[in-house]
């Protein structure tokens, strides 16, 4: 379906015009016709099938068609990382190009400017608030906000929010707000939990659920079976000779991500870490270092599996097996973006054979395994039945300190620096 067959008002579609979309992804075509009619909507769609879209689009339809009060918060978008938030600004900046009317993003971590942007945003009435749960449970404690002026909730990966145990936080904000709103839940997974939330704080809602996606083909997929104490030995043994170029390391542990950005920088490889431990302006110089070809690879967390748009990463190395196959899906998927090939390979232990095997039994194939170097030593079998009962390696990620985005539009597709609420102007 393309973007012009939806009833999205003019100053919308001049949005999408500018940044060259055209049609709609499944999840957009989905619930954007029922979010118009002000329906309730609960959404089970994975990171990377356009759901931000699908939810800013009719948001700004709906704050450029309808009346609303001044100076007061018309909508929240709560995402439970300030990257989340982030990406969700970014992307509201350039599809409200053409449209005139205020928001803030609200997270924390960064100085008193960034607090006072935010205050000034939520006590003034920016029309959009996209806010951290505790960031904006913060200013709520401080400060007599006016939320009488909220007509739309929405809450983006809604499972992960509660996974960081934000759900208190959810409910006071949630009890703050007019009884009389839009709620849109989206979730990459519909546990008990979130249908708990989802009958709690929704109305009569209309439920859309959109499948896993499978890796695209122009990624090509490999692992090594390999003991744990030969996980380090291949990666060095893959650079030694050829230097990476944009290349992604996921690691199940802020240990790992440490152990191995000290072996990769002892070989001379341009290489930076990202996890939780990093300050949120620590985090953002890497990532630019990253993008701009300075870095040429981040060894992380799963904190940058979901939400960090990169086109040209050539190569995803999952250090660790990861915990499912919609997490595999979210590491391979930072590769082969934009029509570009992309490769990912994976290494294998024996505790992670049976979790290997699910992931196969997803994706419907068996992934090509390359042969160990015989110096390092013998691998172990594939055998993942017999594997099954065996303790995998643990697995962290997330949480952290929070921050501030500051910019001023230079167009559709958005820009920096600093400033209050940002006021759109067409």
């Amino acid at each position: 379906m393309l973007f012009t067959e939806l009833p999205l008002c003019d100053e919308v579609l001049d949005g999408l015009n500018a940044m060259n979309f055209k049609e709609a992804t499944p999840v957009q075509a989905q619930t954007i016709p029922l979010i118009l009619q002000k329906k309730d909507i609960i959404a089970c769609a994975q990171t990377g099938t356009g759901k931000t879209a699908a939810f800013l689009l009719p948001l700004i339809h709906n704050l450029q068609s309808e009346k609303h009060e001044p100076n007061k918060v018309n909508a929240i978008v709560m995402a439970p990382t300030r990257e989340l938030a982030q990406q969700i600004d970014q992307q509201m900046e350039g599809f409200s190009y053409f449209s005139a009317f205020s928001s803030v993003a609200v997270y924390g971590g960064s100085d008193g400017d960034a607090w006072s942007t935010q205050k000034q945003g939520l006590l003034k009435g920016a029309d959009v608030v996209i806010a951290t749960p505790g960031r904006l449970l913060s200013h709520i404690n401080l400060y007599d906000i006016d939320f009488s002026g909220v007509k739309y909730l929405i809450l983006d990966e809604a499972d992960r929010m509660l996974d960081m145990g934000f759900y208190d936080d959810i409910m006071k904000i949630v009890n703050l707000l007019p009884k009389t709103r839009q709620t849109l839940l989206f979730s990459a997974t519909m546990p008990p939990k979130i249908q708990t939330l989802a009958k709690t704080i929704l109305n009569n809602p209309e439920e859309i659920k959109i499948s896993v996606s499978r890796p695209p083909d122009t990624i090509m997929q490999s692992a090594y079976i390999c003991h744990e104490n030969q996980k380090t030995p291949i990666i060095s043994q893959l650079f030694a000779k050829k230097k990476p170029n944009k290349v992604i390391l996921f690691a199940g542990s802020k240990i790992k991500v440490k152990e191995v950005t000290r072996v990769l920088k002892r070989m001379g490889v341009s290489v930076d870490e990202m996890h939780s431990d990093l300050s949120q302006d620590q985090r953002e110089s890497v990532m630019h270092e990253f993008k701009n070809d300075r870095v040429s690879l981040l060894v992380a967390t799963d904190i940058v599996s979901r939400g960090i748009d990169i086109d040209d990463i050539s190569l995803i190395i999952n250090y660790d097996v990861p915990h499912d196959a919609e997490d595999y899906v979210h590491r391979i998927g930072r590769t082969a973006r934009a029509g570009e090939q992309g490769m990912a390979i994976t290494l294998v232990s024996p505790a992670e054979q049976y979790k290997f095997k699910q992931i196969e039994q997803f994706l419907e194939k068996s992934i090509f395994k390359i042969p160990i170097p015989a110096e390092l030593g013998e691998a172990p079998e594939y055998n993942p039945d017999a594997n099954r009962q065996r303790r995998p390696s643990g697995r962290s990620g997330g949480g952290g300190g929070r921050s501030q985005n500051k910019r001023r539009s230079s167009g559709p597709r958005g820009g920096a620096s600093k400033g209050g609420p940002r006021k759109n102007r067409p």
